[in-house]
């Protein structure tokens, strides 16, 4: 599905696959088969052109299929590479599910990859936040300097357009997420689940974000303070939050098909995280307007919800909306122990660009 320049069919079939169906909605269709045929494979891989959701596979490869019934859960295996930023963004996760419910043989069909996890994990990434941010200073000197001298040389005064210029570059640069290829030193605390997808049974509901009351929602760190010889890197301050996704390529999990369908042998996973250097994702990083220090002997506890959600505009698109509250104890002391300070709620809204 998305199959593109077509190299995941090829794989397919050079893997042993009796029959592969290339499925692209663009005109990189054409230039997929020109790849079968120049790799002998187009005995093997049928390349369709048009949206999955209304492709029809050739009913002559089905000579054991009732003609007089629709064409449908006929096929062993579905692959796809849908994944986009932070797992959900500019995806074709809905296409995805359609096509699964559509073609996949009940109990018995494969999704690859099988399983999705988004995380987050607090970050210290003080040098790109103070960029932006600068950045940010800068646009809104160069307005400033723009409306003054529009008044003066030309008698036109363009402050009424301050507000919305202000706040077009504060979401621009301090609330748009960041593409990011962060250290593994970076990540200051063990990073937390905030959605576990099983491909095989995901709804298109569970496809549109993450929302308040789902599963792995809310999130509760503890940051350490600096070590006495640590390095800064490793002790903050807390420049925001990082989120990343894995997905496994596994035998099914779910209660109808986990003791029906063919086992994967060989497991492998997809990461994306800090850990496991460059890929195409990276990560991407939700800096707070402000950083949060660590200080030496306390603990910081970062509580808090995050939410995503598609765009109006674009439903390919999606805001992040990250609520939290920031408290303090000594480091001795147990989690909900004696509080040294507790922040009010803070809550921004972030555009994943």
């Amino acid at each position: 599905m998305g199959t593109g320049s077509g190299i995941l069919a090829a794989w397919a079939a050079q893997a042993g696959a009796r029959k592969v169906y290339a499925v692209e909605y663009t005109d990189m269709a054409k230039h997929a088969k020109r790849v079968m045929d120049a790799n002998g494979l187009s005995d093997i891989v049928t390349v369709i052109q048009g949206a999955v959701e209304e492709v029809e596979l050739p009913a002559e490869d089905f000579p054991d299929h009732d003609p007089g019934t629709p064409l449908e859960n006929c096929v062993d295996i579905i692959i796809s590479e849908w994944m986009g930023y932070f797992l959900l963004r500019e995806s074709m996760l809905d296409s995805l599910i359609r096509a699964r419910d559509k073609f996949l043989k009940k109990g018995t069909g494969l999704m690859f990859p099988s399983h999705a996890t988004m995380y987050i994990a607090p970050v210290y990434d003080e040098e790109e936040r103070r960029a932006s941010s600068q950045e940010h200073n800068d646009a809104m000197g160069d307005w400033v300097e723009f409306v003054e001298t529009t008044k003066s040389t030309y008698g036109v005064n363009m402050s009424i357009l301050s507000d919305d210029f202000e706040r077009e570059q504060r979401e621009y640069y301090l609330l748009s997420s960041r593409w990011s290829e962060l250290k593994p030193s970076a990540v200051l605390a063990e990073p937390q689940i905030v959605k576990y997808l099983d491909m095989h049974t995901c709804t298109l509901a569970e496809s549109k974000g993450i929302f308040l009351g789902d599963q792995g929602c809310e999130f509760d760190f503890d940051i350490a303070g600096p070590a006495i010889n640590g390095s800064y890197e490793n002790d903050g301050p807390i420049s925001g939050l990082a989120g990343w996704f894995n997905v496994d390529f596994k035998s099914r999990t779910d209660e109808e098909g986990k003791n029906v369908a063919p086992k994967v042998d060989n497991p492998a996973l997809l990461s994306t995280g800090p850990e496991n250097g460059y890929t195409h994702w990276g990560q991407q990083v939700f800096h707070f307007l402000s950083s949060i220090p660590l200080i030496q002997g306390d603990t910081t506890r970062l509580q808090g919800t995050l939410e995503m959600s598609r765009t109006k505009e674009n439903t390919r698109l999606y805001n992040c909306r990250i609520c939290f509250r920031v408290s303090r104890r000594r480091s001795h002391e147990p989690k909900d122990g004696h509080v040294l300070m507790k922040g009010k709620e803070v809550e921004h809204v972030y555009q994943i660009p």
